[in-house]
Order: C-alpha cells, then sequence, then structure tokens
C-alpha cells in the first residue's frame, strides 16, 4: 500500500502538502498520480508524474497544486496552493493507471473558513 499523509482542515486560499510514502522502485519505474475522491463523487486523477518527471494535472487544479517526487526516499509530494472549498477530499496517491493493491486509507483534506 501507498500511505498518503499530511491532511487537514485549511481555510480557503491556504496551503498543505500532501506526502505519499511507498517502498521498492515503483516511483522510478512507474507513472504515478495524486487522486481525490470527495464526498459523493467518483475518485478522480488531479495529478501524474512520469518516471522521467514530466507532470500532467487536472484543469480543475491547474497552475494551484504541484505534484513531484522523490525516487531515493520512495516518496511522492503534492503541494496544493490556493485552495478552495470545492478541493475537499480524501486523497490518495497510487500508479497510473491504478494498482488495486497500492489503494492506502488516503489522507482527508477540508477547505472550509
Amino acid at each position: 500500500q501507498l500511505q498518503a499523509s499530511g491532511g487537514g482542515l485549511v481555510q480557503p486560499g491556504g496551503s498543505l502538502r500532501l506526502s505519499c510514502a511507498g517502498s521498492g522502485s515503483i516511483f522510478s519505474s512507474l507513472i504515478m498520480g495524486w487522486y481525490r475522491q470527495a464526498p459523493g463523487k467518483q475518485r478522480e486523477l488531479v495529478a501524474g508524474i512520469t518516471s522521467g518527471g514530466t507532470t500532467n494535472y487536472g484543469d480543475s487544479v491547474k497552475g494551484r497544486f504541484t505534484i513531484s517526487k522523490d525516487n531515493v526516499k520512495n516518496t511522492a509530494y503534492l503541494q496544493m496552493n490556493n485552495l478552495k472549498p470545492e478541493d475537499t477530499a480524501v486523497y490518495y496517491c497510487n500508479s497510473v493507471p491504478a494498482i488495486s493493491a497500492y489503494w492506502g486509507q488516503g489522507t482527508l483534506v477540508t477547505v472550509s473558513s
């Protein structure tokens, strides 16, 4: 499993940095992604990063979120700036496409005043 952490309660316009810890060489060999699932909605991919470091983002987070990874530490990150209430969700990391065995419990991000 991949363990996401760093979530919490933040006011609109605030920032959070999420971390995703794993093992082995998955971060250097697979496309890694951050997903989120808001209440009552399907899980969606919001950001991805290739083994070579090329990044892609969903339209709703482009310009506000930044995905990165450290292959030595087997950790991926999601820097989230200018957070909006609609960013409230449980955030997960996984490969792209996702591998069922890698789903962890995720970390809850709540954006509210």
